[in-house]
């Protein structure tokens, strides 16, 4: 530490009291004053403060930080003195006023530090204490006043002035605005003269085209006057043709009929629909056997002559002849080699085909292309394709031949019972190979 601030250090631990106060007090005003940059961080939170609550809240963090932070001590002294100038000069100087109050001066010498400010500090101390009389009180409470007055209009003045700032900017942006709007207007004004007279004119070009307009129009009512004339004659001429057309049909039609019937009668023919010349020929007439109940279920005849039924519906549970035919193939490529194979099938035989996949076989969702004719289902969840097969079955009206395809025994038996064929998958296999 140097002299000086040794020197500064042990007069401010010895500074009286009143002495003490006074220099709070205008270090604790000045404190509003600085640049937050320059005020410690300590003090920053009293910064905002009024004055004299500044003075009061901050003075056990102001007075150590004055005694030891020297340029936090010059840029308050700096502050006091813009506020204080007439005596603060003095002090500075060391010029001598006796009618100031040597409490100021020694307030004003601790924070300024000029030459033998220490003598005026020593002076102060030496002053007899005085009881605070109700004046000095109110002295006291009228300068805190007064400061924090002189404080709000400063700050008043800086608000003002940044408004009138503002309000000029604002005055030069609007006068810019304005001209550039008058030079709109104006190109406006000019833009509205110029339309108008093509609108004028326009308007003459439309009067033109409306006469030129009326006058198409009203040759064109005298053409479709003539023109439905004419429709109306060849429409009278077309209906007369028709009808000599018709005349002369039926009349064709009378004489054939005619013909036919004298025919007829000359050869002495009887009716038809009785005997035909076939049936003359004498010889025994064979027992029908019952179609698919001698042949071996995996017979392809079977298979043919159960296909040759009226309105046959061909039932397939789909992987049961798929794994049966292609075990080692994936399952999208067994399900598309078997729809193929059936639109061939259905192409010759043009009978319906159903074919059930199970689908729980599924782990997402199908990509299949099935030809037309050939029906595709999966069972839903929870669903085996059996119970979907049996459920095909029972949809079907009584009478109409049903033919399943499953090597599945249980399925076989229930839609025996259902009124339907059941047939082994290698017969649809076999059936597929030979075509």
């Amino acid at each position: 530490m140097t002299e000086a601030g040794t020197a500064a250090s042990s007069a401010a631990t010895t500074l009286p009291e009143p002495v003490r106060q006074r220099v709070l007090t205008l270090a604790a005003q000045a404190l509003g004053q600085l640049p937050a940059t320059d005020v410690p961080a300590p003090l920053r939170r009293f910064a905002s403060f009024a004055p004299a609550k500044r003075a009061k809240l901050s003075a056990s963090v102001l007075g150590p930080i004055l005694e030891t932070d020297e340029h936090f001590r010059r840029l308050t002294a700096f502050q006091v003195r813009r506020e204080h100038a007439e005596l603060g000069d003095a002090v500075a100087e060391g010029i001598p006023v006796p009618m100031a109050d040597p409490v100021e001066v020694a307030a004003l010498a601790y924070l300024l530090r000029p030459d033998e400010w220490e003598q005026r500090i020593a002076a102060a101390a030496q002053l007899p204490v005085e009881t605070p009389r109700a004046d000095d009180e109110a002295i006291s409470r009228l300068s805190d006043q007064l400061d924090q007055a002189r404080t709000e209009t400063r700050q008043v003045r800086e608000r003002l002035r940044e408004q009138v700032n503002e309000l000029k900017a604002e005055n030069v942006t609007l006068r810019r605005k304005l001209n550039e709007a008058r030079q709109r207007i104006t190109g406006l004004q000019s833009d509205l003269e110029l339309r108008t007279t093509e609108a004028e004119t326009a308007d003459q070009r439309v009067d033109a085209a409306r006469s030129e307009v009326e006058r198409e129009v009203r040759r064109l009512r005298a053409r479709i006057t003539e023109l439905e004339a004419v429709e109306h004659a060849a429409r009278r001429t077309a209906g007369q043709e028709r009808e000599l057309a018709s005349t002369r049909t039926r009349l064709l039609l009378d004489t054939v009929i005619e013909a036919a019937s004298g025919l007829r009668r000359e050869l002495a023919l009887p009716p038809g629909g009785e005997l035909r010349p076939a049936d003359t020929v004498a010889g025994t007439e064979p027992t029908a056997a019952p179609v698919g109940r001698t042949a071996p279920e995996d017979d392809p005849a079977l298979f043919d002559e159960l296909l040759a039924l009226p309105q046959v519906h061909l039932i397939i549970d789909g992987y049961n002849v798929t794994k049966t035919a292609w075990p080692t193939s994936p399952l999208h490529s067994q399900r598309q080699r078997l729809v193929t194979a059936l639109g061939a099938l259905v192409a010759q035989r043009r009978i319906e085909v159903t074919v059930v996949f199970d689908g729980a076989e599924l782990s997402g969702p199908v990509q299949l292309n099935p030809p037309r004719g050939v029906r595709v289902r999966f069972s839903p969840a929870g669903v085996i394709a059996d119970e979907v097969i049996r459920q095909l079955v029972r949809a079907e009206p009584p009478g109409r031949p049903i033919v399943v395809v499953s090597t599945d025994r249980e399925v076989a038996e229930s839609v025996g019972k259902l009124g339907a064929r059941s047939l082994s998958a290698t017969s649809l296999i076999s059936r597929i190979a030979r075509a």
